[in-house]
């Protein structure tokens, strides 16, 4: 089964020879001096195809969606309520069912920060506030800016908190490591961007936070304890070892053969580094895993993603894609070829995306 249009792994393929940043061996990222290649593929399609600017714009189904898997949410947290927390059945509800309706909902949050949701951007805001309510806790005004950040500026180091630290790819660079970080996958994105630089708190924080604060102890008050662990447990689970986190991984690490030894030059074939995911997982996660469609065209909602695939076909077609999420997870765990030094960094470029206002 291939992983990629370019990678059969029962073919032995060459995968990535890691090349050092201006002659620190201990530095084993992709340094390019390329620009990210969305926007001039963006202005190529748009050129070739200028009717796809038209499935731009927001989608109204959206918020239906959202509502729907809150309410779920709160149902199961409310039949869980007397359960054991490390019984069967909170364990396997968490996971099967919890975990993939908050995936869908980090997934909604994501949506909904590129003002898809509704056409008033502060509608938009408040209700990616709402969206948030099932996680747990509070992260939606913060994940706009540090998300609008990794589009503008993709690969940047100091900027694009999706980038693993070297700290985090010395120390987990191996089998285990890599296990770790896969298992913990949720903490490591919560707590990076803040490490990387810190966000002005803004009205909309504070709303998030009290919101946030607010829901969690009513759900106690009414429902009990039981039923907050069970949204937490939901949201862990949604961001360790669960075949749709593997969009997490899928998405920018590198894989696949690459025949770079030294310093990205110029006069270079760029490393592909925004890897699209076609399966059946898309179903639940608003088609996250259309991801070079998605940095190509941001403004396109989930919805209209598959239509800019086909209108656009001969621009995605070639491109190496993965095709089971499961076996991303599992090979960046197993192939000591595959790992957290496996990201494209530039050392400038892009601009950093404001502190979460409301409109």
């Amino acid at each position: 089964m291939s992983t990629t249009a370019t990678v059969a792994p029962n073919q032995g393929a060459q995968l990535p020879v890691k090349p050092s940043h201006s002659g620190n061996s201990s530095d084993h990222f992709f340094w390019t001096y390329t620009e990210e290649p969305h926007r001039t593929r963006r202005q190529a399609i748009i050129k070739a195809h200028p009717e796809v600017t038209k499935l731009c714009g927001y989608e109204p189904l959206t918020k239906y969606i959202v509502l729907a898997v809150v309410t779920l949410q709160i149902l199961c947290a409310a039949w869980l309520r007397h359960s054991p927390v490390l019984s069967a059945r909170f364990l396997l509800t968490s996971y099967i069912i919890g975990a993939a309706a908050n995936q869908n909902l980090f997934l909604a949050i994501h949506e909904i920060s590129h003002n898809l949701a509704f056409k008033s951007p502060t509608a938009n805001r408040l209700f990616a506030v709402y969206a948030n309510l099932p996680i747990g806790l509070p992260y939606s005004a913060s994940f706009r800016p540090y998300h609008l950040t990794h589009h503008k500026s993709l690969g940047v180091d100091g900027l694009d908190t999706d980038l693993p630290t070297s700290l985090e790819a010395f120390f987990l660079d191996s089998l285990l490591g890599k296990a770790f970080f896969c298992t913990f996958q949720i903490l490591f994105y919560a707590i990076r961007p803040m490490m990387v630089y810190r966000l002005p708190l803004t009205s909309l924080h504070l709303f998030n936070v009290v919101a946030q604060l607010a829901f969690d102890m009513l759900l106690i008050h009414y429902l009990g304890a039981g039923a907050l662990a069970y949204l937490i447990m939901s949201s862990f689970f949604a961001g360790s070892l669960h075949p749709c986190a593997g969009h997490f991984i899928a998405e920018h690490y590198v894989f696949g053969k690459q025949t770079m030894s030294t310093h990205t030059s110029s006069n270079q074939p760029p490393v592909t580094e925004t890897y699209s995911y076609y399966g059946p997982l898309n179903l639940l996660t608003y088609n996250v895993g259309l991801h070079n469609e998605h940095h190509d065209f941001p403004a396109i909602p989930w919805s209209r993603l598959p239509l800019l695939h086909e209108m656009a076909k001969d621009f995605y077609i070639d491109l190496p894609h993965h095709t089971s999420w499961v076996w991303v997870i599992w090979q960046f765990i197993c192939d000591k070829e595959v790992g957290l030094w496996c990201r494209v960094k530039r050392e400038t470029g892009g601009k950093k995306v404001g502190g979460g206002k409301m409109n």
